[in-house]
C-alpha cells in the first residue's frame, strides 16, 4: 500500500488509517498538568508512527474537541496551542499536522459523534483504524467502542495514548483489548506490511 509520492495531496484510499484524537489540546484544565506530563512521552512515540504512516501513504486523520463553541476551528486551535505559553504547546509541536491530513471537528467525546469521520473512512476504505491521543479512558475508548460497532479493525498502541493516571489508561487498554479485540501492542510492533496482508481478503470487520 505503498505510496511513493502524494504530488502534495492527501492519499485517496488508506487501508490503514491514523486517528488522533484531542492531541491539539491546551491542557488548561483541572488535571490538566497530569495529563500534560502522561502527553509528552505519548506524543513522542506518536510522531515517529505518524511519520512512518505518512512514509507508508496512510491517512492521518486529526480528531479535535470544539470546547463546546460551535465558532471553534482547528487552525485556531492549533495556533492557540503553538503561539501561546500553554500546558499542551510541547505536545501540539511534536504532532503539528501537514498539509496531507486530514481533521474533523467533534462535539463530543467519540469521533463518530456527529462528525464526518464516518464518511470519510468510507471514502478512504479503511479497513483498519489505528487510534491514538488523549484521554485513554475518555474520548479514545468512547471513538474505539464507536469504531468497533461498525466493524473496524481496532490497533491503540498503548504507548500512543495517555492518561492524567496510568491506572485509568491500563483499565482502559485492557477493556479494549478484551471487550473491542483491539491490537494494544506498542506501537514499535506494529508491521504495515502484515496488517495490509492479513487485510487484503477479508471483508470489513471478518
Amino acid at each position: 500500500m505503498r505510496i511513493d509520492d502524494l504530488h502534495g495531496n492527501a492519499p485517496d484510499r488508506s487501508p490503514i488509517t491514523l486517528l488522533l484524537v484531542d492531541v491539539i489540546n491546551d491542557l488548561e484544565f483541572p488535571g490538566g498538568a497530569e495529563l500534560a506530563a502522561a502527553a509528552l512521552p505519548m506524543a513522542r512515540a506518536l510522531a515517529k508512527l505518524s511519520k512512518r504512516g505518512r512514509r507508508e501513504g496512510c491517512a492521518i486523520i486529526y480528531a479535535n474537541d470544539n470546547f463546546g463553541r460551535w465558532r471553534s476551528d482547528f487552525r485556531a486551535q492549533l495556533r492557540h496551542c503553538l503561539d501561546e505559553p500553554v500546558r499542551g504547546r510541547p505536545v501540539a509541536e511534536l504532532l503539528r499536522p501537514e498539509d496531507t491530513d486530514y481533521f474533523v471537528l467533534k462535539p463530543k467525546h467519540s469521533a463518530f459523534y456527529s462528525t464526518a469521520l464516518e464518511l470519510l473512512l468510507q471514502h478512504l476504505e479503511t479497513r483498519t483504524l489505528i487510534i491514538s491521543g488523549m484521554a485513554t479512558e475518555s474520548c479514545v475508548l468512547f471513538t474505539a467502542n464507536d469504531a468497533y460497532l461498525r466493524n473496524y479493525r481496532i490497533i491503540v498502541p498503548s504507548d500512543c495514548v495517555a492518561s492524567a493516571q496510568a491506572e485509568d489508561a491500563r483499565r482502559a487498554l485492557d477493556q479494549m483489548r478484551l471487550v473491542l479485540k483491539a491490537d494494544v501492542r506498542p506501537s514499535e510492533e506494529l508491521d504495515w506490511l502484515r496488517l495490509s496482508a492479513e487485510r487484503a481478503d477479508r471483508p470489513n470487520g471478518a
